[in-house]
């Protein structure tokens, strides 16, 4: 009987390629599947963003409005080919988040082996902070995609003997366009002083080729003078890139505090847009491992990058407590080195024996199941039934996209978004009664009835508080009119 040699067979010497493509196709999936189900309404950041992306103009963008373009455009896309629904103002976020799934895949794979970066990278695009902002219709999901794509790039650059300048002038160029994102200006300075203080950097960048060093060092200055211009013809917008609209400086440390209240609280008692906890038990553990056997290397490049980006996001946590979203980039990393050293230290135990090597597979499935499937879980009924986070989503748009097609529509609060609607249906948007004397939709009930006006039906939403969404008014005409 001939011997089944195992490294032969189809299946263990394409397993990673399968194992990709899996992975893949489900993320797809679930990304596409998943906001429909779970943050079904929007929250007012996202009614903000779509009605500042809607009115993005070429006159605007000559002026100055340059903060979060690149997304801006996209999501006022998607609004004027789909019309003002819920779906169309996450899909800029879905596709970007597409994106930025496939370069966490891409950045694991060039730090760590296969293995390692294969089921980290389960982790990571089924995780609940992650579905969460591929299905936010807000810019936020670019303060993680940015410094994700340069780090991909800078391993491109660094891992290689003779780097392409390809590579480098991706890396200038993308620089170029992130700064114009909230605090990634920081970023950019973070940067260069990492690879000013990295001994390794610093010799990569020596050996660079001397035109394309000049050419990326152009690059990276122009961006500057460009964010310069734009601040001096829109100085609001400083704010904007730099700390919060709203923010004072004795809300530093306040910030980071309640920022942190999701990540460390096991119980979802934290009102937030976050579930808590954000970061899972057995995830966080990881994490820690992760954490502690960097130590060791400490001063290598991609060991220390991870404890350095984890206080960058607490200063900008400290501008603005939404951005603590982006621990997810660091946590990952740490994640990979964590789930690493626990396959360094069960292969060292067993060096020899392959039956040992096999029997480590069982627990490791019971313990990505156990990550995974609660993460998916909450996610999906945490943001529908956990009431310190439905209620801060409304269903407003929907309901009136399901029961209102023509006629007028009475917006008080957010008139501006609701006036897109204009755009794709026959609903005229109004803020105030004026004398058409018409049936009208309003979005709350009229306290000063007109005594002409009806109140003929009440529609209302599946939230437990604030339900009653759209009040139906007929005209009645009275007598001798």
């Amino acid at each position: 009987m001939k011997k089944i040699i195992i490294s032969k067979l189809f299946l263990y010497r394409h397993r990673f390629v399968i194992g990709y493509t899996i992975l893949g196709l489900a993320f797809v999936v679930l990304l596409f599947v998943l906001p429909l189900i779970a943050q079904y309404g929007l929250s007012q950041a996202e009614i903000d963003s779509a009605t500042e992306s809607f009115g993005v103009g070429r006159a605007g963008i000559l002026n100055g409005e340059l903060v979060d373009l690149p997304y801006r455009i996209l999501q006022k896309i998607s609004i004027s080919l789909f019309g003002l629904t819920a779906y169309a103002i996450k899909l800029p976020s879905i596709l970007v988040g597409l994106l930025l799934g496939f370069l966490f895949i891409l950045l694991l794979n060039r730090w760590f082996k296969s293995n390692v970066s294969l089921l980290v990278s389960c982790l990571i695009v089924l995780s609940t902070p992650f579905l969460f902002l591929a299905g936010s219709g807000t810019p936020l999901i670019m303060l993680v995609f940015w410094p994700t794509l340069m780090l991909w790039l800078g391993s491109k650059i660094q891992g290689e003997k003779r780097p392409k300048p390809l590579y480098c002038f991706a890396f200038a160029i993308i620089m170029m366009m992130s700064i114009f994102t909230p605090y990634m200006a920081y970023f950019a300075v973070f940067c260069v002083i990492f690879v000013l203080l990295q001994p390794h950097l610093r010799f990569v960048i020596r050996n660079l080729p001397k035109i394309p060093l000049v050419i990326i060092g152009l690059l990276v200055i122009g961006s500057f003078v460009l964010l310069g211009i734009s601040i001096h013809n829109r100085p609001d917008i400083i704010m904007d890139l730099l700390f919060a609209r709203d923010f004072n400086i004795g809300d530093f440390f306040p910030n980071i505090a309640y920022a942190l209240g999701p990540v460390f609280s096991w119980r979802s008692t934290v009102e937030s847009v976050f579930l808590s906890p954000l970061i899972s038990l057995p995830v966080f553990a990881l994490v820690l491992i992760g954490l502690f056997s960097t130590t060791k290397g400490f001063f290598a490049s991609r060991n220390s990058i991870a404890s350095i980006l984890i206080v960058f996001c607490l200063i900008i946590s400290g501008f603005n407590p939404n951005a603590i979203i982006f621990l997810i980039l660091p946590f990952s990393i740490l994640m990979a080195h964590g789930f690493k050293y626990i396959l360094e230290k069960w292969y060292g135990l067993f060096p020899e024996n392959p039956y040992a090597r096999v029997s480590a597979a069982l627990p490791l499935m019971i313990l990505f199941g156990i990550m995974i499937i609660p993460n998916l879980l909450q996610y999906v009924y945490g943001y529908r039934y956990n009431p310190n986070i439905a209620n801060q989503f409304s269903y407003t748009l929907e309901v009136i996209n399901e029961n209102v097609s023509s006629g007028k529509l009475l917006a008080t609060q957010n008139y501006e978004f609701y006036k897109i609607l204009e755009h794709k249906t026959d609903i005229t948007v109004i803020d105030k009664l004026d004398d058409s004397r018409e049936d009208i939709a309003s979005l709350g009930s009229l306290t000063d009835k007109p005594e002409y006006y009806e109140l003929s039906e009440i529609i209302t939403s599946p939230m437990r508080e604030n339900s009653d969404i759209i009040y139906l008014y007929t005209y009645t005409e009275k007598e001798g009119e």
